[in-house]
């Protein structure tokens, strides 16, 4: 692979950047050499929003590719991943002839910025939908749950929501204001097919076929691998750690895929968040909720499923669904492929099965036989936009009333994401009853040693698993709502005669 530069397009212009540190992000490069300062630093760590930049970048196959807009945190993801990609910020959305774009314009006639300080990056997540949902051959109305969707990844320090989701939602109404996406297409083709190789700018690898990456691993071991940096982007804001060089794997056309098959979806290590839990809800349409709740939407448009997964955090959120699935793993290497079961992949806290040459490149998750019932549960502080304390997926098949199959996948209660044998055993062969349900949730109560610390204490997560395994059975009972996003106003009313 031939050195060359960083290429991206920013406001309509080839930036071209020979080399780069590999951990200097984009709201560094905006904000200090760049001038762009409308883009502001608040968290540091993908949290707030207030950082919030929109790339819009090519996708699907050679020839047939269409662009694809997201709204990305700027604080945390490096600079190298903008290869190929073009940038908007808020400064780029006014013009003189035309005035504010309608994402800004409606911000002002809604009165939805206060302090101001988290106002471009609410613009920018708008500018994003705007750009998804209006400016496309066939627009589409914006709703509130749409809308609230498209600004979970944004936080308002002075609680002005209903404002500036009323902004998001009355977009539509201001005249056309789109990006001319065919152009733009024909200038993302030409940086791709300027010379057909992958980039290394210095320290800076991001190879595009699977074999250069493999290469790449073997020869340059030492290298950081990232992808969406959702998680290495804060070893850097806050742990302050630099690495001497970088292989990303996002651009990688392989890994970048969702295949189904006989019998299986095989879900590429490089697909973003969002789009590995659309594949996942659109065959299990009850998962919306918990993909939804993942993080915000700017984390899940960067982060990658293959990331989250071989980041090995005990409180990852993929994880435990996937267990439940029955997830598979597939490493490669150039001295050839392995599959493992994912509980199998971890071997203790943030410690995998990985060769120091091998990559986590595909996913694999069985389709047949789809399990009867299957939720997966997530527990925090705030709904929206946070870490699990606990996060439990199960996997039930029911045959003449008893449990024929069980697959429970944990999240928060050892030092890495496991399955559940124990409790698995307590349910395999007994009856779907009460009985059956309470005496598994001693065995779960007692299979794991949890730790507390800032997010629960180790009792806690012992009650709150066996207890989410109790609501599973109560929902499987046509019991509820027991949920948060279930209740509506008219849930909440007392019975006739019942007292308010």
């Amino acid at each position: 692979m031939q050195a060359r530069p960083i290429r991206f397009l920013h406001r309509q212009q080839t930036v071209s950047l020979p080399e780069v540190e590999p951990t200097r992000t984009v709201l560094e490069w905006l904000r200090e050499d760049a001038g762009c300062t409308g883009t502001k630093e608040g968290c540091g760590e993908g949290d707030c929003g207030a950082c919030c930049v929109v790339v819009a970048e090519l996708e699907g196959p050679a020839g047939a590719e269409r662009v694809r807009w997201r709204s990305i945190n700027s604080c945390i993801r490096f600079v190298s991943s903008l290869d190929g990609c073009a940038l908007w910020t808020v400064e780029d959305l006014a013009s003189p002839q035309d005035g504010l774009h309608p994402a800004q314009q409606a911000m002002v006639d809604c009165h939805g910025s206060q302090c101001g300080f988290c106002t471009p990056g609410f613009v920018m997540s708008m500018f994003a939908l705007y750009q998804q949902r209006v400016a496309g051959a066939e627009p589409q109305r914006i709703t509130r749950e749409v809308a609230q969707e498209a600004l979970s990844g944004n936080l308002c320090r002075c609680t002005g929501y209903r404002p500036i989701v009323e902004a998001t939602q009355t977009m539509p109404g201001y005249p056309l204001r789109g990006v001319d996406e065919t152009a733009l297409l024909q200038q993302l083709r030409a940086l791709r097919d300027g010379d057909g190789t992958g980039l290394q700018a210095g320290a800076t690898l991001r190879p595009r076929h699977l074999q250069e990456l493999l290469a790449l691993r073997e020869a340059r071991p030492d290298a950081q691998l990232i992808a969406g940096c959702t998680d290495v982007g804060l070893w850097v804001t806050k742990q302050h750690r630099r690495f001497a060089s970088t292989l990303d794997v996002t651009g990688v056309h392989e890994l970048q895929q969702v295949i189904e098959g006989p019998g299986q979806l095989e879900i590429g290590a490089a697909v973003r968040l969002s789009d590995a839990y659309a594949a996942l809800v659109a065959r299990w349409p009850q998962l919306r909720t918990f993909a939804n709740r993942f993080a915000g939407l700017p984390v899940r448009e960067s982060g990658t499923l293959g990331g989250n997964i071989a980041n090995g955090s005990p409180i990852g959120d993929s994880m435990p669904l996937l267990i439940a699935l029955g997830a598979r793993v597939r490493l490669q290497s150039r001295r050839g492929a392995r599959e493992l079961a994912l509980e199998d992949l971890y071997l203790g806290y943030r410690q995998t099965a990985m060769a120091s040459d091998e990559v986590l490149t595909h996913v694999l998750l069985p389709l047949h036989p789809p399990p009867g019932l299957l939720q997966a549960y997530k527990l925090s502080k705030r709904f929206d936009d946070d870490i699990s304390a606990v996060c439990l997926a199960l996997a039930v098949t029911l045959h003449a009333g008893r449990v024929q199959q069980v697959r429970i996948g944990v999240g928060g209660m050892a030092a890495t994401a496991a399955r559940a044998p124990q409790t698995e055993a307590a349910l395999q062969g007994q009856a779907w009853d009460e009985a059956t349900v309470r005496a598994a949730m001693a065995v779960l109560r007692r299979e794991f040693d949890p730790l507390s610390d800032m997010r629960a204490s180790a009792a806690y997560r012992r009650e709150a698993a066996s207890g989410l395994l109790w609501r599973f059975w109560l929902e499987s009972q046509g019991i509820g709502p027991l949920r948060v996003e279930q209740l509506t106003l008219a849930t909440l009313q007392p019975a006739a005669g019942g007292v308010t």
